[in-house]
């Protein structure tokens, strides 16, 4: 076993604090990541806290992963000694269920394994990126551009893929309206995305302070989203709306600014049910539709775009010790717009 270290709840009642912990030997086809750097997920905090379910301790959280491969397995041909490599949500999948096959393996139906939280297909607890070292079949590793700042690519692997794909699923372009609901750590994303896939970027927030931020991001109008007089002039005018707010809220208001044949994607996934009227859909043949991260290839096209692009995640720098202070700001909104753990701090 290979002996590694890092940052552990063990109970959901528990802090997060170091861990001594062991991975598992070199498969034929794996390789060991030298973990440099790991973003921080609102997800993290749920699951360490059990507030969508159970959850499987001790727990190292992390799913945004990005290093340098340090060994490799005597089959695995994808990756040499010293290359990038970045880990997402997930770390295996069963490969033959329909939606494995379909490059979709974040939906694998028989046996998918996420990258923590989790038992891999050995029957063994597997453990985050809130750690010096994993070690992944190599098919499920993506490559990473040296062009890029490799600390600011670590929340791509989750924030950035969340909005890439159901931009591309829509295939939203040149010559759409986005209206992107919320600035944070995937709101800013979303408007990156849009703006580098042609559309024309509306901001919607809650915050009249963060107008000036959305313009730098790429987008060219902002909206109070709490101001009626704001909201009824937009009545109507977007093609797509892009809602990556977390907390509780009423949809109704951002379907209304939908064009007829308009969607409303949401993927900050609030826990409370929506209340939909089935004549504000019919009204306008209007489509809800939800995205979950991406599969493996389309993250791959992730990161290739973004490489072309020079597109990152906006980031703020931390030392892993101040992971709860990160967590308290997160919860309060008080980040521009993700946190990324710097491993040598561990």
């Amino acid at each position: 076993m290979i002996q590694a270290k890092g940052y552990a709840a063990q109970t959901a009642e528990s802090p997060l604090a170091p861990w001594q912990f062991e991975r598992r030997d070199l498969g034929a086809h794996d390789v060991q990541i030298e973990i440099l750097y790991c973003g921080v997920c609102h997800t993290d905090i749920h699951l360490i806290r059990n507030e969508w379910f159970p959850g499987v301790f001790p727990m190292v959280p992390g799913h945004e992963i990005v290093g340098r491969i340090s060994a490799v397995g005597a089959h695995a041909r994808k990756f040499g000694i010293g290359d990038l490599g970045g880990v997402g949500v997930m770390v295996d999948s069963c490969r033959e269920c329909a939606d494995c096959k379909n490059g979709q393996e974040q939906f694998c139906s028989v046996a998918p394994v996420q990258t923590y939280n989790n038992l891999g297909h050995d029957g063994l607890p597997v453990y985050g990126g809130y750690s010096n070292t994993i070690v992944v079949h190599e098919d499920f590793v993506h490559h990473i551009s040296e062009k890029l700042d490799l600390a600011a690519v670590a929340p791509l692997l989750c924030a950035g893929i969340t909005t890439y794909s159901p931009l591309k699923r829509w295939n939203v372009g040149k010559g759409h309206k986005l209206a992107v609901v919320g600035l944070g750590g995937l709101g800013h994303m979303g408007v990156k995305f849009g703006k580098a896939l042609g559309a024309e970027v509306t901001v919607l927030s809650t915050s009249p302070g963060k107008q000036e931020a959305a313009r730098q991001l790429g987008a060219s109008h902002f909206i109070i989203s709490k101001d009626e007089a704001q909201m009824q002039a937009a009545f109507k005018t977007f093609d797509f709306v892009l809602d990556t707010v977390s907390g509780n809220s009423d949809v109704n208001p951002y379907l209304s600014i939908l064009k007829t044949n308009g969607i409303y994607v949401n993927v900050g996934m609030p826990a409370k049910p929506w209340e939909v009227s089935s004549f504000t859909l019919a009204t306008g043949n209007k489509v809800i539709a939800g995205s979950g991260a991406g599969g493996l290839p389309e993250t791959q096209q992730m990161l290739d775009f973004c490489a072309e692009h020079g597109i990152v995640s906006d980031i703020e720098l931390i030392d892993i010790r101040d992971i709860h202070t990160a967590y308290d700001r997160m919860q309060k909104g008080d980040v521009r717009y993700r946190f990324v753990i710097d491993m040598k701090t561990l």
